[in-house]
């Protein structure tokens, strides 16, 4: 992850979307040509990790872990693959996002 960017995770947006996950990395996948580095990128299990941890050190809601940091946790998912993140102007970005 980059430091202290701000980012959504696959599994987040795809909730947004009202879409399944997979379903909106299947979309991403059939454009991945819009999608650099710094736009879109894929979690490490390690990542996944603290961000698990970090959403169980703090209960508080004024605590700075954002909302797909404790979505993880809450839900408690038991996920094949890490999910993706992807930044502001990745979201802009999805295929879900535009008519046409």
């Amino acid at each position: 992850m980059l430091p202290g960017q701000k980012v959504m995770q696959s599994i987040d947006l795809a909730e947004l979307y009202q879409v399944e996950p997979r379903a909106l990395i299947q979309a991403v996948k059939r454009n991945i040509d819009r999608f650099p580095e710094d736009f879109m990128f894929q979690l490490t299990w390690d990542a996944v990790s603290l961000l698990k941890s970090q959403s169980v050190i703090s209960n508080d809601p004024r605590a700075t872990a954002s909302r797909s940091q404790i979505v993880i946790l809450k839900r408690g998912l038991n996920i094949k693959y890490p999910p993706y993140a992807f930044t502001e102007q990745g979201v802009a970005m999805l295929p879900l996002t535009h008519s046409g």
